[in-house]
C-alpha cells in the first residue's frame, strides 16, 4: 500500500511510473479525475486510446456516454470521482494482464481510501471481478447493490459495451437509475474491516 494524505500527494508518488511493462507503450498516465469527496465513484478497467492521449479517464466515445448517464441522474463528472483498475493503457487495449493489476492496484485502493465513496461502481467485468475479488459475470449481477470494505459495490456495463448492443444500453440507463436510487437512500456504508495488527517477526 502507497499510504497518503491526499490525491495530490499519492499522484506525485505514483510519478512517471515506470512499475510495470504498461509504461513502455503508454503515452500518460491516467491517475483519475473528479471530486475528491465523492459520495459515487467510478472505477473501469483502464486507458483507452483517447484517454491514453490526453490524460483523463473516459474521454472517449465511452466518456461521452458516461457523461450522458451521469446527467441522465442529475449528476456531472466533477460531482463523481472516476478512475481504473490500471493506470496506464494496455497495448490494443487488451485486458490487463493479473501482473499488472497486481502492481497497480495500491493505488486504486488507496484513492478510495482517501476519497471514502458510499458507492463505487464497477464499470464491466474487470473492474467488478477485482474490487469483488471473484470472477463476476455481469449479464448476471449489474445493477445490484453489494457489500463491501466501507462501501457498496454496484457492477454495471462497461459503457464501451453500452456502445456495441443497445440491449446493453437499455441496462446500462436501468442500473443508473438504480443508483440514483442507492444513493438517495442514504443507507450509511458498511463500516471498514478493522486493520489487522502487525505480528512480530520470527527473526
Amino acid at each position: 500500500m502507497y499510504e497518503a494524505d491526499s490525491l495530490d500527494e499519492l499522484r506525485e508518488i505514483l510519478g512517471d511510473c515506470t512499475r510495470c511493462q504498461l509504461c513502455g507503450s503508454r503515452t500518460n498516465v491516467v491517475f483519475g479525475y473528479g471530486n475528491p469527496e465523492a459520495h459515487l465513484m467510478f472505477v473501469g478497467e483502464g486507458p483507452g486510446r483517447a484517454e491514453d492521449a490526453q490524460g483523463l479517464p473516459f474521454v472517449g466515445p465511452a466518456g461521452k456516454l458516461l457523461d450522458e448517464m451521469l446527467a441522465s441522474i442529475g449528476l456531472k463528472r466533477q460531482d463523481v470521482y472516476i478512475a481504473n483498475v490500471v493506470k496506464c493503457r494496455p497495448p490494443g487495449n487488451r485486458d490487463p494482464m493479473p501482473v499488472e493489476i497486481e502492481t497497480c492496484s495500491p493505488f486504486l485502493e488507496q484513492q478510495i481510501k482517501l476519497i471514502k465513496p458510499e458507492i463505487v461502481c464497477e464499470l464491466g467485468r474487470v473492474a467488478a471481478s477485482l474490487m469483488m475479488d471473484r470472477q463476476i459475470q455481469i449479464t448476471k449481477v449489474h445493477g445490484q447493490r453489494f457489500i463491501g470494505p466501507g462501501y457498496y459495490n454496484v457492477p454495471v456495463f462497461h459503457p464501451a459495451a453500452a456502445l456495441r448492443a443497445a440491449s446493453n444500453l437499455d441496462l446500462l440507463k436501468q442500473d443508473f437509475q438504480s443508483l440514483k436510487k442507492y444513493l438517495e437512500e442514504e443507507q450509511a456504508p458498511p463500516e471498514p474491516p478493522e486493520a489487522e495488527p502487525e505480528q512480530m517477526g520470527l527473526f
